[in-house]
């Protein structure tokens, strides 16, 4: 456990002085290019953010293309920074494409972020199971001929004035007493003298 704390620590300290020597170094560069005061300091930030995000991406997505282009765009802007400043580069004389290269700077790091962050990764579907296993989501059933039919249509509703429902209703009553047994669609028919549909429609209000 002490091994690996020790191991954990020694690598955290490693990366935290190589991220504050690049920092340095992208910072003495943008200032170099004519880059002055906070302008200055934004640049480091910017380069990191991109590193950090396209690193996010290679971790988490599919699609690796753009990652990979945008992880090695930041990385070859901290480190010509830091072998710029290692005395290759007269600092005290930038020349003109670095300058532009400095001032072009935050619309590249700005599209690289904004197409990272807002591009879907690619990623299969899962559904858990009950076991806790993850697998992939079953394709759809392919579609059969009845289930490609269009629904039926609505019978439509014929309408029924009220007074025709309640002297349907004595007639009902008065059959059911004289024989025993509720009235039927055709009989209630016969004895309104109406329409089949209608009949229909007041004896489903019964």
């Amino acid at each position: 456990m002490r091994a690996q704390l020790a191991r954990v620590d020694a690598v955290l300290v490693q990366a935290l002085i190589a991220a504050a020597l690049s920092f340095a170094h992208l910072h003495d560069v943008a200032s170099a290019a004519g880059q002055d005061g906070w302008k200055a300091w934004a640049y480091p930030i910017s380069v990191d953010l991109l590193l950090v995000a396209a690193w996010r991406r290679l971790r988490t997505g599919t699609t690796k293309t753009a990652a990979w282009c945008w992880f090695v765009i930041a990385l070859v802007a901290s480190l010509g920074a830091n072998i710029a400043t290692a005395g290759l580069l007269d600092l005290g004389n930038v020349p003109a494409w670095l300058r532009i290269l400095v001032a072009g700077w935050p619309a590249v790091a700005f599209l690289g972020g904004t197409l990272l962050a807002h591009t879907t990764p690619n990623a299969p579907a899962v559904v858990e199971t009950t076991d806790g296993d993850q697998e992939q989501e079953p394709e759809p059933a392919p579609k059969t001929q009845a289930d490609e039919q269009p629904p039926a249509p609505p019978t439509p509703t014929v309408p029924v004035p009220a007074a025709l429902v309640a002297h349907a209703r004595k007639v009902a009553t008065e059959h059911h007493t004289r024989t025993g047994n509720p009235i039927d669609t055709p009989t209630l028919r016969a004895r309104l003298g109406v329409p089949a549909p209608m009949a229909e429609a007041i004896a489903a209000q019964l």
